[in-house]
């Protein structure tokens, strides 16, 4: 299995977001008191606000849609979903959704991530850290501009940062206390982030395995299941030699054949998912019994989409005893719509 591919991702990244909304609220819960703000603060928080960042970068940005899944896969893999800035999975997700609008593993992964990058905001936001939390509320409007967090987090950093101004205004620190704030603003964040996606990133690794080792019990139960099928047939096979022989027919040809079942093939699920039609002619072999004892594909429209389905279903096919084989053709359509 490919770790962490975006058709999979969705449903990994699900059972990793409750323990990082626990580690998340414990980190809250026990978040220190702010140390005093210095004079270079003081200058700092008394600027005009200044527009967020854009949310991709041009780098990112730049890149093919090729690249950005693959680095988007990498982020995964070295916990980085939305940290640090220009090499996170969801700046990666967000520039491939630019390039690919309609693909559902892309949207499925965004959705999935979003309530991390809202904790991280509300964290950032909390520290202190403004243009952090301005950096992960970009992302967020980029991802859903009308997600229900975007106004109550807007306000709330913006009243944090007023409130940070009037504390500053108040305290006016040295700039030697200012840069050990800043300096341990900076540390909390990389600690805190580092924690929680190696956290989360743990537990997708263990998901994983638990996918696999699922995948190899019914690997195991298919292959006994087929063992099954094939010590019956062929016990069947002894009964109908033991058995006295019908008279069998001067000829028989394909239109001597009376189906007793013919239950239609499966449709694949990328090919329903496209809305992708086409058709199958396979030539097959009814044995005496009226069993289907081979088939093959003559011809398929488009090649090796329906294929597979196709033989699988005529396998199961069913007809009534003829007294001698026959070999026929029929051809099988494929319809999402029908």
């Amino acid at each position: 299995m490919s770790p962490l591919a975006p058709d999979a991702r969705p449903a990994h990244l699900r059972l990793a977001l409750g323990v990082l909304l626990v580690v998340a609220v414990s980190a809250c819960g026990k978040k220190e008191d702010a140390t005093p703000a210095s004079g270079a603060e003081t200058a700092a928080a008394t600027q005009p606000a200044q527009p967020p960042a854009q949310a991709v970068s041009a780098e990112v940005a730049a890149l093919s849609a090729d690249d950005l899944r693959k680095k988007a896969t990498e982020a995964y893999q070295e916990s980085k979903l939305y940290a640090p800035a220009g090499d996170n999975a969801m700046e990666y997700y967000l520039a491939l959704r630019d390039k690919l609008p309609g693909d559902p593993g892309v949207s499925s992964a965004l959705t999935d991530l979003l309530p991390m990058t809202v904790i991280a905001t509300e964290q950032s936001r909390d520290r202190g850290d403004f243009d952090e939390a301005q950096r992960l509320y970009g992302l967020i409007e980029k991802a859903d501009k009308d997600h229900p967090s975007l106004a109550r987090l807007k306000a709330s950093i913006a009243s944090a940062q007023d409130a940070e101004i009037k504390r500053v205004e108040q305290q006016k620190l040295s700039a030697e206390e200012e840069a050990a704030k800043k300096l341990q603003l900076e540390k909390e964040r990389a600690a805190q982030q580092q924690l929680q996606q190696q956290q989360a990133a743990e537990q997708l690794a263990a998901q994983q395995k638990a996918e696999q080792e699922a995948a190899a019990r019914r690997e195991a139960e298919q292959q006994a299941a087929a063992k099954r099928e094939a010590d019956q047939k062929a016990a069947q096979q002894r009964a109908a030699e033991q058995a006295p022989r019908p008279v069998e027919k001067a000829t028989v040809s394909a239109s001597d054949l009376r189906p007793i079942s013919t239950p239609a093939p499966r449709y694949p699920v990328e090919a329903l998912r496209a809305g992708q039609s086409g058709e199958v002619q396979v030539e097959f072999t009814v044995a005496a019994d009226g069993s289907v004892t081979s088939a093959r594909v003559v011809r398929a429209d488009p090649p090796r989409v329906f294929d597979r389905e196709a033989v699988n279903a005529v396998k199961r096919w069913r007809f009534e005893p003829t007294g001698a084989p026959v070999t026929t053709r029929r051809t099988i359509g494929f319809n999402p719509g029908g």
